[in-house]
């Protein structure tokens, strides 16, 4: 039946057409944005799971800032420490063998002296330069000083529940001075410490030849401890290197699993684009001829 007032062709036309033209949009959305999930209305579970794992990977990243600075932190005092402990020609080991070699009988210690008071004025000044971001666990001082620092390692979440996992280092153990002279270096043993040893006056006879042997087992004990202390520090070292690594993978594999949850195969989506525009000229074609059917009526009443 032909009708002026129902035009059920054109209804038709106009429906198909304003449904190609809403999966249009919606493509020409996802190819803009690369998403396929944008907002909560596309999808509001995987919106929300992907909101969540972001937000999980803002986090990572401030753990790998933080685990940069714990790194150069870590690595500024375990250079010092080597640096502490020497070689041949300076630090600890030179100290070592310049004592030994005060025990050679008639000797001029005075200049031997002079080689070991520039030794430990070098150590010292070391422990005070090893300082980076404000932080010294070298040269402490009581009160000023924390006695334990905890460097951010690591971030997970558990349902709702957020765990950040930490590397805690105890300062007294790096020490080799502090104001209340318990460092390695400055603590007193029998007539002096490491920092204070002086030998200028001590001759040939037995008790000072004892007194050297007590210097050179200080100083030994002392590279003993340092070198502890160096060797803990580097397998901190190594441990924040690891976590490191593994941070910036676990960022990555997050990122991948964000882009499985929300973003759009651009392959699949040119394909829908240039058939839906195929189908959208197509519908105003066919609403168009629908629209145009009813003049045909005009032709009955000539």
């Amino acid at each position: 039946m032909s009708s002026l007032l129902t035009n059920s062709t054109a209804m038709t036309a106009l429906q198909t057409l304003r449904s190609v033209s809403s999966q249009l949009s919606t493509t020409q959305n996802r190819i803009s944005t690369g998403q396929r999930v944008a907002t909560a209305s596309d999808n509001a579970a995987y919106w929300s799971i992907a909101t969540s794992m972001r937000a999980d990977n803002a986090a990572l990243s401030a753990v790998s800032d933080s685990l940069g600075l714990s790194a150069a932190t870590v690595d500024t005092q375990y250079t010092a420490l080597t640096s502490a402990i020497g070689d041949s020609t300076s630090g600890l080991t030179k100290l070592q063998s310049l004592l030994v070699e005060a025990k050679t009988a008639g000797i001029d210690r005075t200049k031997i002296q002079a080689d070991i008071t520039q030794i430990q004025q070098q150590m010292k000044s070391t422990a005070n330069a090893a300082t980076f971001n404000g932080i010294n666990w070298l040269s402490t001082t009581t009160g000023t000083t924390p006695t334990t620092f905890s460097l951010v390692s690591s971030y997970s979440r558990v349902g709702g529940t957020p765990t950040t996992g930490s590397i805690t280092v105890t300062t007294a153990n790096y020490t080799l001075y502090s104001s209340t002279q318990t460092g390695i270096l400055d603590t007193v043993s029998g007539t002096a410490s490491v920092d204070t040893i002086s030998i200028s006056a001590l001759t040939d006879s037995a008790a000072d030849q004892t007194t050297l042997d007590g210097f050179i087992a200080q100083v030994t004990g002392a590279i003993n401890s340092v070198a502890s202390a160096a060797a803990d520090l580097g397998a901190v070292k190594t441990r924040i290197s690891t976590n490191t690594d593994f941070v910036k993978s676990l960022m990555d594999s997050v990122d991948r699993g964000i882009g499985q949850l929300v973003d759009a195969d651009m392959n699949q989506e040119s394909t829908r684009l240039a058939a839906l525009q195929v189908q959208q000229q197509l519908g105003v074609q066919a609403l168009s001829i629908a629209n145009n059917s009813s003049q045909s009526i005009l032709s009955l009443f000539r």
